[in-house]
């Protein structure tokens, strides 16, 4: 019972955190896309589609999971005809770079600057997108969606409406991340409490180090893993506030995170769209270990080069 007690207590403090941030910027977000923004943002960066092997219809699903989520970018890709490599192209762009302001934001809650997450993610699908274009010359047959229908949302007219659009939107969103954090802390503090975490975090420890990092970030990297970004940043607000995370390691954790993060939820979702997902699960993981223990490496010479400073200074 206190485990219960004690993990739900964490579990509400925890979506409290993220609420304060995921409410106000999902009801912005929201609101913007009855605004020319949306628009205007498409048709600035159509011409530059060519260069990464894409229409100027590409722009809409793009625009629209970067500023919103996944659902919205394939609901948008659902009502234009694309060859299997152009779905391909988006889709890895789209699972490097969506929902950038609500993701970033969580993420700048924990103490990671906002403008690393989303430049990093950015870069990865501009920096994606070319490669598959230039290396992949399959693909040139037109997909087919299937598994999931394509139905447009309801048109929302009056500000009132408009409003009350983005009220539901974001209040959906806390209550999707408290369906997700209660059980989540609840089941962290019961291998806590059965010193299971440490198993865990002992078993993790070569990956981890391969990484760059210590042990007691395996729990937060699974948990974004598996879950999300955003719930990643849930645990890793508890651990270090618990365990004493490192600005280094905080920073790398969420290097790996942002380019491979909820990895079942989001590959799996592509079925719909006719692709060959294994590839996608593959590209993501891979880039994920390689730029952070790039990231780590740098960061270490960086930091053996300091030391060397200091100590010839003193000498």
């Amino acid at each position: 019972m206190r485990t219960i007690k004690q993990g739900l207590l964490v579990g509400i403090k925890t979506t409290w955190v993220l609420g304060k941030v995921i409410f106000p910027v999902t009801l912005l977000v929201t609101l913007l896309q009855y605004t020319p923004l949306l628009q205007w943002i498409v048709n600035l960066i159509e011409p530059f589609m060519g260069w990464i092997g894409l229409p100027g219809d590409a722009a809409i699903p793009l625009v629209l999971a970067s500023f919103l989520n996944l659902y919205a970018g394939i609901g948008a890709i659902l009502t234009i005809d694309f060859t299997v490599k152009e779905v391909f192209i988006l889709a890895m762009m789209m699972s490097f770079a969506h929902n950038l302001i609500v993701e970033s934001t969580v993420a700048a809650k924990v103490g990671v600057k906002l403008w690393v997450v989303a430049s990093i993610r950015i870069i990865l699908a501009l920096v994606s997108g070319f490669f598959i274009h230039h290396l992949w010359n399959g693909g040139n047959e037109l997909a087919q969606y299937g598994l999931i229908s394509n139905q447009s949302e309801q048109v929302v007219t009056g500000i009132g409406a408009i409003i009350w659009d983005g009220i539901t939107k974001a209040s959906i969103g806390i209550v999707q991340i408290a369906i997700i954090v209660l059980p989540l802390m609840v089941f962290i503090q019961l291998l806590k409490d059965l010193k299971w975490i440490d198993r865990f975090s002992k078993m993790m420890a070569p990956f981890t180090r391969l990484l760059g990092m210590k042990e007691n970030t395996a729990t937060t990297l699974a948990a974004g893993v598996a879950f999300g970004l955003a719930y990643g940043a849930g645990v890793m607000i508890q651990a270090v506030r618990e365990d004493g995370v490192s600005k280094k390691d905080l920073y790398l954790a969420f290097i790996f995170l942002v380019s491979c993060h909820a990895v079942i939820e989001d590959t799996l979702i592509f079925l719909s769209l006719g692709i060959p997902v294994w590839p996608l699960l593959v590209i993501r993981l891979s880039v994920a270990i390689f730029l952070t223990i790039l990231v780590a490496s740098i960061w270490h010479r960086i930091e053996v080069g300091a030391r060397k400073g200091i100590s010839s200074y003193e000498g």
